[in-house]
């Protein structure tokens, strides 16, 4: 025996069965085949039934149960054990999840199950235990399974092999787009709206009877989606889109009224898949947290009849604005439509119009198919139905041959030698009974062969004439819509744009406060009257132990406002955002409007008006100056984008502070004071444009621990003046004619006495004709004057009193009112005032 080895390896060797595969190209395979298997077997509906497997797994088992309509209702468990066991292998919870929402007349618009117990909630409660629930076919469910059982449908082996299930159902109605569907699978997803019955059956006709019309013709017939909760779509160009793409977002609406009177929002229908309880308690949230204001009470009042939330507003709230806040974050939500469906087994996108062909295309096949089965057993029964004529017409000589023979197979074959009879005709014919053989008999026999030779012929009809198919089809449809179709539910209402609280909110001219301790308010500033200068004011805010007041300044509550610190960080809010309170009251914390730092405030506000404002010529700047004397000038258009957590408007060294920024134009004389009461004037031309992260240039050479009180940019062209403020109250006005024009970087001249009197300077400001002067002390006093009744005096000068502070008390803050809010102010009392008669 030889002992050298093969050259190769025998077919039973190990190496034999190895193969050589990259990895990635394995990997590859096997996630493409994964996807596929959820895109085709679990997630996406098919577009002829507008079922996902499990769906059709379950009905198709309570169909072979005879858990039908007609029946009595079954324990769910053994629904979902009888689909678990035949058909659908995976695990009992999702069955009965898919089952329980097959029910929910809140979730389908046309429930293809009819169940008993609790199958859960609008406000988000579960089902029941299977064990506890019993579930049937609802009627319109078996228009899906109609003529299942005559070779409509192909049928394919279920996962052992054992039985078979339908590949797709009959489905007699256009289900996809009547009840909708959802899934996500692997890379895709879909999301189809339900409809109305009725609006969409009228659109597969009018296909039919026009095959080339438009999306723009069907949308005559279906509206739009018609969910189950009602609620309303909000404008129509997002339906359009949808029609006509497959995908596009629909706003949708609350149905809800408002009650003035009574001071109540009662909603009576939410937005498809909206959560009811979760809504409330949202809204209990955003009442809690101050997000919405003047609702005193919240109540749900819903019950077996429908929904209904109440909202108790506070006695003298805006409903308007209450509806507003709750339209803004509760009462609207979008849906997304994305008709994506399995067409042959491949997801597609479609529009409304290959939708509908699509499942013409399914019935076709099925009245088809279902015309060749009807008209192969009516021949049948007609062949029958011969032989039997022919033998009632020789009865005698048939009666003869069957008793000489031996045997039943005796008497068939005489007979068939005799009349030439098939082995169908001569087996029914020596099964027939005696009592066949009357004449009543024969008549019913030759009645019956007439029908089914009418139906031989219209079946044929059928089948060799397409709008005879087509014909079928239709009646069928009409069939259904007369007997399922019902009012639409969702309504459509006008696009008014998005809801913007903004829109609600009066206007009206407003003084805000900020404290060092982050208390932030606004008050309208009509509650301020206009005092002769030296008046002590009135309450402005209640301070916290400690705290100060840091700013004040004046604005309308639509503006938008460019909130600069002291540490060169720059936000942008609007003016309503900031709450409104009395006078007496704290304010609250401004944490989450302004993300300020422990030892960081408001240093300067900018109204955006002063931006946009048509009399101002040429570019826009905003001109910086910080507490040792820089200055920086940079364009708007650097702050355009400012993110809610701000962003920085300049760079700051050796522990500088910003001080104060004003708007100005490129030609404007600007003036810097300084604490110590020297002033310095100087063109802005001297300054050159500079990028938001520049630190700027020297703006005026301080001495003696001096620092930067603030900076007036005045317009030579107009009457105006430069107003200089301390803190101990005083102050005075002067022209812009009393500061020589010197060149950036000088020491100044002196402005005012900076003595004990006076204190030092904490304000400058350009004031002109007809202004009022917002003044503001640390302790919360707040004071309004006409800064006409303010001296006019030259530099170098005491000045008058402005405010009489209290001992210890000092002033803060200072803002000017600017003439167009005082005439729009006194125009206003003006028409309030009664006309006397």
């Amino acid at each position: 025996m030889s002992s050298e080895l093969p050259d190769t390896p025998t077919e039973d060797a190990p190496a034999a069965r190895i193969e050589t595969a990259r990895i990635e190209d394995e990997m590859e395979q096997s996630y493409i085949d994964y996807a596929m298997s959820v895109i085709a077997g679990r997630a996406l509906p098919d577009v002829r039934d507008g079922l996902k497997p499990v769906h059709r797994r379950i009905l198709y088992a309570m169909h072979e149960s005879g858990v039908t309509a007609g029946s009595s209702h079954r324990k769910s468990s053994s629904i979902v054990g009888e689909t678990m066991g035949d058909y659908h292998p995976h695990g009992d919870s999702a069955i009965y999840d898919t089952l329980a929402r097959m029910a929910q007349d809140f979730s389908m618009r046309y429930p293809l199950v009819d169940g008993q117990g609790n199958f859960g909630s609008v406000d988000g409660d579960p089902p029941a235990a299977m064990r506890y629930t019993e579930a049937r076919m609802s009627p319109i469910a078996e228009e899906l399974l109609a003529d299942i059982e005559k070779d409509t449908v192909d049928f394919q082996s279920n996962y052992d092999d054992r039985l078979t299930e339908p590949a797709v159902l009959p489905s007699a109605i256009p289900n996809l787009l009547v009840n909708g569907s959802s899934g996500i699978a692997v890379g895709m997803s879909t999301n189809v709206p339900p409809h109305n019955l009725g609006e969409v059956i009228d659109a597969t006709i009018h296909l039919i009877d026009n095959p080339e019309c438009t999306i723009e013709d069907l949308m005559a017939h279906v509206k739009g989606p018609d969910f189950p909760t009602g609620a309303n779509i909000v404008g129509r160009n997002g339906v359009h889109k949808a029609y006509k793409t497959g995908r596009g977002r629909l706003r949708v609406r609350a149905e809800f009224e408002v009650d003035e009177e009574a001071g109540q929002i009662v909603i009576t229908e939410l937005p498809y898949q909206a959560n009811k309880a979760r809504m409330i308690e949202r809204i209990a949230d955003d009442v809690t947290e101050g997000a919405i204001e003047g609702i005193r009470d919240l109540r749900d009042e819903s019950d077996r009849d429908g929904i209904r939330v109440v909202v108790e507003l506070k006695q003298g709230a805006m409903a308007e604005v209450v509806k507003n806040q709750l339209l803004e974050s509760h009462l609207e939500k979008t849906f997304g439509v994305i008709n994506l469906a399995l067409v042959d087994g491949t997801p597609q996108v479609l529009d409304l119009k290959e939708t509908l062909k699509e499942y013409l295309e399914h019935r076709r096949a099925v009245v088809r198919r279902r015309s060749a089965y009807d008209l192969e057993a009516a021949e049948d029964r007609a062949h029958i139905l011969e032989g039997r004529l022919v033998a009632l017409d020789n009865v005698e000589e048939v009666v003869e041959l069957i008793q000489d023979a031996e045997d039943r197979d005796d008497a068939k074959l005489a007979l068939r030698e005799a009349f030439d009879f098939s082995e169908a005709q001569v087996d029914h014919i020596v099964s027939m009974q005696l009592g066949s053989l009357t004449s009543m008999e024969a008549q019913e026999i030759e009645s019956e062969y007439e029908d089914v030779q009418a139906t031989i012929e219209r079946l044929t009809e059928i089948l060799n004439n397409e709008s005879e198919l087509l014909g079928v089809i239709k009646d069928e449809l009409r069939e259904i819509r007369d007997e399922y179709a019902d009012e639409r539910r969702t309504a459509f209402i006008e696009d008014t744009g998005s809801v913007a609280h903004a829109d609600l909110i009066p206007e009206q001219d407003v003084v805000v406060t900020l404290s060092a301790g982050d208390y932030i308010k606004r008050m309208p500033l009509s509650r301020f009257s206009a005092q002769n200068r030296g008046g002590k004011g009135i309450i402005g805010t209640d301070l916290k132990e400690d705290d100060t007041v840091s700013s004040v300044f004046v604005a309308n509550s639509h503006d938008y406002l460019l909130c600069f610190t002291n540490k060169g960080q720059i936000y942008k809010l609007r003016a309503f955002q900031i709450p409104e309170m009395s006078r007496t009251a704290r304010g609250k914390s401004a944490v989450n409007l302004l993300d300020l730092d422990d030892d960081e405030e408001l240093a300067a506000v900018v109204n955006c008006e002063e931006l946009e404002a048509d009399e101002i010529d040429g570019d826009r700047y905003l001109t910086m100056v910080t507490r040792d004397g820089y200055i920086k000038r940079t364009g708007v258009s650097e702050f355009q984008n400012i993110l809610s957590t701000g962003i920085r408007a300049l760079r700051l060294e050796d522990d500088d502070e910003l001080v104060d920024v004003e708007v100005t134009t490129g030609n404007r004389t600007l003036v810097i004071g300084t604490a110590g009461g020297m002033a310095i004037r100087f063109d802005e031309s001297e300054v050159r444009p500079m990028g938001r992260s520049a630190r700027g240039v020297r703006g005026i050479t301080l001495t003696g621990g001096d620092t930067v009180a603030g900076v007036a940019a005045v317009d030579t062209d107009r009457h105006s003046w430069v107003l200089t403020v301390t803190e101990h109250g005083y102050g005075k006005r002067s022209d812009i004619e009393e500061y020589r024009v010197q060149s950036r970087n000088g020491k100044g001249l002196i402005d005012i006495k900076t003595n004990a009197r006076n204190g030092d300077v904490c304000a400058i400001e350009t004031v002109g004709t007809g202004d009022h002067l917002a003044v503001m002390s640390g302790s919360g006093q707040i004071m309004r004057t006409p800064v006409e009744g303010i001296s006019t005096v030259g530099r170098n000068t005491m000045g008058v009193i402005v405010m009489d502070l209290s001992e210890g008390d000092s002033v803060a803050s200072v803002d000017v009112i600017p003439r167009e809010m005082v005439t729009a102010e006194s125009e206003s009392e003006i028409e309030a005032e009664p006309i006397e008669q």
